[in-house]
């Protein structure tokens, strides 16, 4: 674990449409505070994902509400009103600046997938990002090593490290289409969102048992 440097805070950024928000998103945010000595890693929603135009995301306020439920109490761990405030697309280059802007001298890290990663030459102004934040790049399950760390150096060169975290293979698609077929998401989203995805009629109650009510569907 890299020590906190004295000039400046040490920030990860942690985007996402988080829909809905599930246990790898959190292990990949504690992992990386962890690993690279981070004072804080800060969730984003995104309000509008650029990269996802064909499917609508949930709305954005109740995105945030259950990103919320699924950090209370842990600490270093926040989420950021940063896209969900501003509209029209998110684009991170955009939010790092505005992030860099509010606290100068903060060192950031932008989190993302190594497949991600592979993409990444043609997102919104790759430069600027590169400019304005490390890259934290977590290996996906079956990626091969060798292969994503010369492709960082091609996209990233002396700007990316390595996160090693325990691959989960949880994803929101999955998460969405059990809801959608009335399957149980205990222990694969954190009991919080479970609870406030109940609270909205969208899942069954985790403290009742399944035949007790019939969740509306999420779709």
């Amino acid at each position: 674990m890299t020590a906190t440097s004295a000039d400046g805070r040490r920030v990860g950024v942690v985007g996402g449409t988080f829909d809905p928000p599930h246990i790898g998103h959190l292990i990949v945010a504690s992992e990386a505070r962890w690993q690279l000595g981070l004072d804080e890693v800060r969730l984003v929603p995104a309000r509008e994902p650029p990269h996802k135009p064909d499917r609508l995301p949930a709305p954005p306020e109740a995105r945030l509400r259950w990103l919320e439920r699924a950090i209370d109490g842990r600490e270093g761990l926040v989420v950021s009103r940063a896209e969900i405030d501003r509209p029209g697309p998110s684009y991170t280059a955009d939010t790092l600046e505005r992030m860099a802007a509010g606290e100068p001298g903060a060192h950031l890290w932008f989190v993302l997938g190594s497949d991600q990663l592979e993409g990444f030459a043609g997102w919104h102004d790759p430069g600027r990002i590169l400019r304005l934040a490390r890259l934290a790049v977590v290996p996906r399950a079956g990626a091969d090593p060798e292969a994503v760390r010369a492709l960082a150096d091609r996209v990233a060169p002396g700007r990316a490290d390595w996160l090693d975290v325990p691959a989960v293979a949880v994803s929101s698609t999955m998460i969405r289409a059990r809801i959608a077929a009335g399957r149980p998401i205990a222990f694969l989203v954190p009991r919080g969102v479970e609870e406030a995805l109940a609270e909205e009629g969208l899942v069954a109650s985790p403290r009742i048992g399944p035949t007790e009510r019939r969740p509306r569907d999420i779709a």
